[in-house]
């Protein structure tokens, strides 16, 4: 059984790993593979009972993670829908195509701290098609942008999808997670950012010749409300969550329930025409539920190799083979380059226990910013890049020649960071 479980989940990360070749969405491809692994499982299982025990235990803590999502999508739908993000966005100008580059690096980096690290990548990388009308800077732009929203989103419990995963499953709290990787993150960024911008230094703002007007249908006062408000609910959920010891879904459910709450009040005189896309009903149909049901497969599939124990004796053969534990997280960082960080992260949580592991250890906070920003290296090895990649047409060779090796000088300069900090305040 162990060996058709290896051989089903192997066969799943690859082709989840080949998805742009195979044309097959990650998404199917997860769902099948939890289809098979759990099936597999059961009928081997000879105590029905445990079995169910374990399905319903790995069901909530899928859902647990899945519900944060869906809340967490929805509110920034919202704002979006509201053109809430022109609130920063319009207040980005320069002439100096340096200027601007250090500028949007910045605003990415913390942007994507309090929305997530994909959301932030799709507006940025919009907003320079608005501002810059040569290709080759977009895609340089989009580069370094891809960058920043991964180092952003690794040092809060919302700025990446891992990263939440870790704060949910109870490996890492949120105010420890921001003082061990806010510095490493920020010097993962900065080492790229400063060459890059070196690189374009004395090059001017080249403007797109004509610009198209946003067909804006919510007034500023409705726009400044939402915005504010939708950031407010993301950013004091972790918040609910020390006061409450409720789980994290809980708060963004309930924040959810009040911004649409307000929005409902806020454009109630509207006629339906006008204020159809402003509502969260409306959010709701446009939120990424591939993404969703993803998320769904892969930990539903991880899910099993974790009560095999499968991950615990992989975790005893690296311990064995490689032996330093700041290795093996470097060496997982460097593979979420190739293969997509969820399954990774959520394999690495089966492998190492609570009990030898507690929160906020070592393992799990350099695990957050190894994973974090390790997918910046290639373009396809994170949401936020396929996302640019998608967005300005960007190959994976011109990724490689142009970012990766300064994503990949930025991410062991950070992992170097966070080693010595570590060693220095323990």
């Amino acid at each position: 059984m162990l060996m058709t479980l290896i051989v089903i989940f192997l066969l799943t990360y690859i082709a989840i790993a080949m998805e742009h070749p195979l044309k097959i969405n990650k998404s199917a491809t997860a769902l099948l593979g939890a289809g098979l692994l759990w099936t597999v499982y059961a009928l081997y299982h000879t105590n029905p009972d445990q079995l169910s025990h374990e399905l319903g235990s790995s069901l909530m803590a899928t859902a647990q993670i899945v519900f944060f999502l869906m809340g967490a999508m929805a509110i920034v739908e919202v704002i979006d829908a509201h053109h809430g993000f022109e609130v920063i966005t319009s207040r980005i100008k320069t002439k100096s195509l340096s200027s601007l580059m250090l500028l949007v690096g910045g605003v990415t980096f913390f942007l994507s701290a309090i929305l997530d690290n994909l959301t932030t990548t799709i507006v940025m990388v919009s907003l320079m098609r608005k501002l810059l009308g040569e290709r080759e800077d977009r895609m340089l732009f989009a580069g370094v942008i891809v960058i920043a929203a991964n180092s952003g989103g690794a040092w809060t419990v919302i700025g990446d999808v891992t990263t939440t995963m870790l704060w949910i499953g109870g490996q890492i709290s949120a105010v420890k997670i921001m003082q061990a990787v806010f510095l490493p993150s920020l010097v993962s960024l900065l080492l790229p950012l400063l060459v890059s911008a070196y690189l374009v230094r004395g090059k001017a703002v080249q403007v797109p010749q004509s610009i198209d007007a946003l067909s804006i249908q919510a007034g500023p006062f409705e726009r400044n409300v939402m915005f504010y408000l939708g950031l407010s609910i993301l950013v004091l959920v972790p918040v609910f969550k020390t006061v409450t010891h409720l789980p994290p879904f809980m708060g963004i459910l309930f924040g959810l329930g009040i911004l649409w709450l307000v929005g409902d009040l806020i454009h109630r005189e509207k006629e339906d025409v006008h204020k159809e896309r402003l509502t969260l009903v409306s959010a709701l149909t446009r939120i990424d539920m591939a993404s969703i049901i993803f998320f769904v497969g892969i930990l539903l599939a991880v899910a099993v190799l974790e009560h095999t124990h499968l991950l615990a004796d992989l975790a005893h053969h690296l311990e064995r083979s490689v032996g330093r534990q700041d290795v093996i997280v470097m060496l997982i960082g460097l593979a979420s380059a190739v293969v997509d960080n969820v399954p990774l992260v959520a394999a690495s949580m089966g492998m190492y226990s609570m009990e030898q592991f507690p929160t906020d250890s070592f393992l799990w906070e350099f695990l957050a910013y190894c994973a974090g920003t390790g997918g910046s290296i290639l373009i396809i090895g994170s949401a936020a890049g396929v996302a640019a990649m998608g967005l300005e047409k960007i190959s994976f060779t011109w990724y490689l020649r142009k970012i990766s090796l300064l994503a990949l000088i930025g991410y062991l300069a950070g992992a170097a960071v966070y080693v010595l900090q570590y060693h220095a305040t323990h």
